[in-house]
């Protein structure tokens, strides 16, 4: 079983479709998705119904969540972004518009198989927790999180790839060189962000987990950045800055 695993793609879809043309040629058996499929970026619903297509378990994220119920604790850029998106996956004929608010209201906030728990925030609080790479240093917190991981918790929400383990540390996916041995140590793994990186590498990001080999493979996709970017210029509830983050990758 070699699993592919995307999250946060932020209704970038020139990151999403160069994506699942590496996944494409990687013999996948199965398409993950961790949550903020929509939100900050040009394209919701294509973004959100190729996910609808494609995936065989798409996990709730804030930004997902956020377009249908209130969204609290946004920043005012995220929050007209959001608005924006509410607007734009309210378009089109009823039949489509229907089947994209019940796809996002029936989204899990969780998932279990076996000894691995997918979230999109963290174990804790499964669709808004962050848990940044110096959250690691807080002992407190992670012997917090790592008591609700059954042995792998995969995540997503701060768009920075990499390992979390209990010693405690982070260890990004490069300083791994964008792999990591599965054993019978508990680990937290962040699986990157495929439409808005925030690692300082604007490549879009995702994982494959090999089941077989137990490995995690962090994969980079190179992406048509500038038309994503001028998608977000022309339109102006989005704010430029959402564009021009995406080439520095933060």
């Amino acid at each position: 079983m070699r699993q592919a695993l995307i999250s946060d793609i932020h209704g970038n879809l020139e990151a999403l479709n160069a994506v699942l043309g590496d996944i494409n040629s990687q013999s996948i058996d199965e398409l993950i998705c961790l949550g903020d499929v929509v939100g900050y970026g040009p394209n919701p619903i294509e973004c959100l119904e190729i996910v609808m297509k494609k995936a065989k378990l798409t996990i709730l994220g804030n930004h997902d969540q956020a377009t249908v119920f209130d969204p609290n604790g946004f920043n005012p850029i995220a929050m007209r972004a959001i608005l924006w998106t509410r607007e734009e996956l309210g378009k089109g004929n009823s039949k489509a518009v229907n089947k994209r608010w019940d796809f996002i209201n029936d989204l899990p906030r969780s998932h279990q198989m076996d000894k691995t728990l997918f979230v999109h925030g963290s174990p804790c609080d499964a669709t808004n927790e962050y848990v940044f790479p110096e959250t690691a240093y807080d002992k407190n917190k992670m012997d917090r999180l790592f008591s609700k991981v059954p042995l792998f918790c995969f995540q997503g929400h701060t768009h920075i790839a990499g390992v979390f383990t209990p010693d405690p540390g982070f260890i990004y996916a490069e300083e791994c060189d964008h792999n990591f041995t599965l054993g019978r140590e508990k680990l937290m793994i962040n699986i990157g962000s495929v439409g808005q990186p925030r690692d300082e590498d604007p490549r879009a990001c995702y994982t494959i987990v090999d089941q077989e080999a137990k490995k995690v493979f962090f994969r980079r996709v190179q992406y048509d950045i500038d038309t994503t970017i001028a998608k977000i210029y022309k339109i102006p509830e989005l704010d430029n800055q959402l564009g021009d983050r995406l080439r520095s990758g933060k």
